[in-house]
């Protein structure tokens, strides 16, 4: 078969060992576990996959490699599924499943609210995602972002190894990074309604170099002395900008809201 990479589906195959076992290790994974795989591509993180968990559901949107990929594994607990991963159903999965992919560049945020949003979140997602993304998602107060937020009310975030641009075949134009999100038993919002939340802090970051002051009230359509009423009585300074507050302050503001 060719091993061609199709470019439109974002294709890097990954061959080196100890990063394909420290993505796996990072999830803890032990024989009772059903991993989620996401774009198993050639098999090589799946092989890994294998010998640590009960059972791999992999699900390929290449029909190609999707047809191949049982094949390498005679005998295993793997299903393959081809389908692209934005439109499978996860409630087909048992609860507390574990997630464990190398993801396309550009589908990396739609996965991650696909899996933390779902009614049926897995317990953990170990993600080989772009370096510059996986700082962002793993970002402190003082460089937060929609996406950090976004994925940190949901999960807590911590950042695995980095992943040369050379390890892969062929080789992305910028290094990866392992990122591994601890899903929440309860998100942080869930003390607030969720769209408010987001609407919040939406209009915080809708004017990301403007103070709160600023950008709260052209988000949220208020005037600039309402916007400083509302952070005032948050507890907030109307000169701060959005990515300097933590999730607390975005939960206080929708509260007072």
């Amino acid at each position: 078969m060719s091993l061609q990479n199709n470019k439109s589906l974002g294709q890097h195959w990954l061959r080196d060992r100890d990063t394909l076992n420290h993505i796996a290790d990072c999830a803890d994974l032990n024989q009772d576990d059903v991993v989620l795989e996401i774009g198993p591509g050639l098999g090589t993180l799946t092989s890994v996959l294998l010998k640590q968990a009960k059972r791999v559901v992999a699900v390929e949107f290449d029909s190609e490699l999707a047809r191949k990929l049982p094949g390498q594994f005679p005998g295993k607990n793997l299903e393959v599924i081809n389908q692209d991963i934005l439109g499978f159903d996860l409630s087909t999965l048992p609860a507390g499943y574990k997630v464990v992919a190398n993801v396309p560049y550009y589908i990396t945020s739609k996965i991650i609210k696909m899996l933390m949003t779902s009614s049926n979140r897995p317990a953990v997602a170990v993600l080989l995602i772009q370096k510059e993304v996986a700082e962002r998602l793993a970002a402190k107060p003082g460089d937060m972002s929609i996406l950090a937020i976004s994925a940190q009310v949901f999960a807590e975030v911590e950042l695995g190894d980095t992943v040369p641009a050379e390890l892969f075949t062929p080789p992305p134009k910028v290094d990866s990074q392992v990122v591994v999100l601890w899903t929440r038993p309860e998100p942080l919002h869930a003390s607030v309604d969720q769209d408010k939340f987001f609407r919040v802090v939406k209009a915080g970051f809708s004017a990301k170099r403007k103070k709160l002051r600023s950008s709260l009230a052209g988000g949220l359509k208020m005037s600039k002395i309402d916007a400083v009423d509302l952070l005032q009585r948050a507890n907030i300074n109307p000169d701060d900008r959005a990515e300097t507050l933590s999730i607390d302050d975005w939960l206080r503001l929708t509260a007072v809201l």
